[in-house]
């Protein structure tokens, strides 16, 4: 993600999160095998701070793959996940760290296909009637476009690991709404970004079903812990510095938020 507009999306895309977590109620653990982790800023880990060397693809030692692999020692960790990815960035290169003896892939991609972070842009620059109209535009796309992009990464992914557990991360709502914020995007602004969100979360729930893949809802995961949560307590950046990190998970949503839910999930 560029600047604001493509930090802003995998931010917004952040935004996007929707469906109910589809972790069964008993975890099935997994083997300690070789890890995979692919997918955008949300799965790299921006906003979540110490990034090493990893130039902008901004791989977080914070990130939820970091912090599962630390806590599982699998035999073999691939962390290729990259701020600004898109699904062509995942068939194009991410896969090619899969092998045939890869037991996890985990994965967040699809919203900056979708243009979020121009959503996020428009929302903050525009008015009420522009927002919701550039939501409804990334809302169509994500329904008639990113599907068949999605079944595109996850065939590639069960391809090159037949015997692989997957696990698709979605994103999580951006904003409670109704919530302690008195400044800011208005009310309006906020429901259509979170409307988009639940948009997206349909698409890659039902595309990860259909692939045979777990699903982990981040709208779940960080729930009570958004933008303008009572409390204070919110695991998403708002507008900060550096910008790019802006609506992006924080230290404490990487691991309060998805690592949880994905520990929840792998056992």
């Amino acid at each position: 993600m560029r600047l604001s507009r493509k930090y802003v999306i995998a931010a917004f895309v952040a935004v996007a999160a929707a469906g109910g977590i589809a972790a069964p109620a008993i975890a099935a653990e997994v083997a300690a095998g070789k890890y995979v982790a692919l997918g955008d800023s949300y799965a790299s880990g921006l906003g979540a701070g110490d990034y090493g060397d990893s130039g902008s693809c901004k791989r977080s030692a914070n990130a939820y793959p970091q912090l599962w692999a630390n806590s599982h020692a699998p035999s073999a960790f691939e962390f290729v996940a990259c701020s600004g990815a898109v699904t062509s960035d995942v068939t194009g290169g991410q896969v090619g760290a899969i092998t045939p003896d890869t037991e996890l892939v985990t994965i967040s991609i699809g919203g900056n296909d979708a243009g979020f972070a121009d959503v996020m842009t428009d929302c903050n620059l525009g008015s009420d009637d522009s927002c919701v109209s550039r939501n409804q535009e990334a809302q169509a796309f994500a329904q008639s476009e990113l599907p068949g992009r999605l079944d595109g990464v996850y065939a590639e992914i069960r391809n090159r690991a037949p015997d692989a557990r997957v696990v698709v991360l979605g994103y999580p709502h951006i904003y409670t709404l109704n919530g302690d914020c008195s400044v800011g995007l208005s009310e309006t602004k906020r429901a259509a970004i979170n409307q988009s969100s639940d948009v997206l979360a349909d698409v890659v729930s039902a595309r990860a079903a259909a692939a045979g893949f777990d699903f982990v809802d981040g709208r779940a995961a960080f729930s009570g812990h958004e933008i303008c949560a009572p409390g204070g307590d919110w695991w998403l950046h708002s507008v900060t510095f550096p910008i790019d990190e802006s609506y992006h998970p924080t230290a404490s949503g990487q691991a309060n938020g998805y690592f949880a839910a994905l520990n929840g999930v792998t056992g």
